[in-house]
């Protein structure tokens, strides 16, 4: 079993940064494939960030050059680093965690990027 808590959502100008944080609890987090997905209202919950247990990294085109993805498995935390937001990335932001059949979510942190 895995909680997540995701952090660091809020209100930011166009072309400015945020830095989400996922707080993980559980036995073995280490050993866990983690990404961040996102939710605008009215559509799907898409994949934007992933990082394997080994960390490898990959990036859906629309955030790839501006977000980064990182985990410390030390603290078991996930992060996302948001640079040059756009208000096309405002939405709800999910930290997940999967292994095999097991698949965990948080909680969700939401971002508006309005000026």
């Amino acid at each position: 079993q895995v909680q997540l808590v995701e952090s660091g959502g809020g209100l930011v100008q166009p072309g400015g940064s945020l830095r989400l944080s996922c707080a993980a609890s559980g036995s073995r987090v280490s050993r866990y494939g983690m990404g961040w997905y996102r939710q605008a209202p009215g559509t799907q919950r898409d994949q934007i960030a992933y990082i394997t247990n080994t960390g490898n990294i990959r990036y859906a085109n629309s955030v790839k050059d501006r977000f980064t993805i990182s985990r410390d498995n030390a603290k078991n935390i996930l992060s996302l680093q948001m640079n040059t937001l756009k208000p096309e990335d405002t939405a709800v932001y999910y930290c997940n965690a999967g292994l095999g059949a097991e698949n965990y979510w948080g909680q969700g942190t939401r971002v508006t990027v309005s000026s």
